[in-house]
């Protein structure tokens, strides 16, 4: 069979359309496979990673409410597992406004002991938990545990309570005038009322531990329980009726 030139022309004309329109379908057709791929990893991701911000993998930063205005720049809650920035903006200003709220209660645990009378005895510890960061750390860890199984309630928001009830607002200074040294009331920055509640939740829980069954964790997790619900046992509530009782009889 002998064809024409203009039917040879037709036919490779027909074959050439058809290899582009199979072209064009194979190329519409590839890139919705690794877009159907990409989706399912993104939805992983976002399941992830909110469980790295749990502090000790447990105990979420999220909602917890600071009622007292003045606290609010100086408590920090910035998501960490486990709170340590060992020692970095040490020459920053408000060095103490940079660490985490929790890591500053281990670090007032790092103590020798009193030094001094505190309820009629010294307190020597042989310096047990000077520089134990990581001893601290275990022991806040497990009051956490013991406060958490004890209240029900996140134990970041009951250890902000305590720290709330366990400011003090006013405190005394001494001053000298012609030869007379006596006390004035005066009022307290926002970062002294940090640390003065910290160092007596710190000092109730050394001392309620020496030379008792009780161990350190157990006291510190009563101390901050008691301290949150504004009990006239805990010492640190104590501390600081007795500062603003001085402050008041020195105006």
């Amino acid at each position: 069979m002998i064809l024409m030139a203009d039917e040879v022309v037709e036919k490779t004309d027909a074959e050439k359309a058809k290899k582009t329109i199979k072209a064009q379908d194979t190329q519409k057709a590839v890139p919705a496979a690794p877009r159907a791929r990409a989706a399912p990893k993104q939805k992983q991701q976002q399941e992830v990673n909110p469980s790295e911000h749990l502090l000790f993998d447990r105990y979420s930063y999220k909602d917890i409410v600071i009622t007292d205005q003045s606290l609010v720049n100086y408590v920090n809650l910035v998501p960490r597992r486990y709170p340590n920035i060992y020692g970095r903006r040490s020459n920053a200003a408000y060095y103490n406004a940079h660490i985490n709220i929790v890591e500053r209660l281990t670090n007032k645990l790092m103590r020798g002991g009193t030094g001094r009378k505190i309820g009629g005895k010294v307190i020597r510890t042989e310096g047990r938990l000077q520089g134990k960061k990581l001893k601290s750390m275990r022991i806040v860890r497990d009051a956490f545990a013991i406060i958490h199984e004890k209240t029900g309630q996140n134990p970041i928001q009951v250890l902000v309570n305590a720290l709330q009830n366990a400011a003090p607002i006013e405190d005394t200074t001494r001053v000298r005038y012609g030869g007379i040294v006596y006390n004035i009331a005066v009022d307290i920055s926002a970062v002294r009322r940090l640390n003065v509640a910290l160092k007596n939740m710190a000092l109730s829980a050394i001392t309620g531990s020496f030379k008792n069954r009780k161990s350190i964790a157990d006291a510190l997790a009563a101390e901050i329980i008691l301290t949150a619900n504004k009990d006239p046992a805990s010492y640190a509530i104590r501390k600081k009726v007795e500062a603003e009782r001085i402050a008041r009889s020195a105006r």
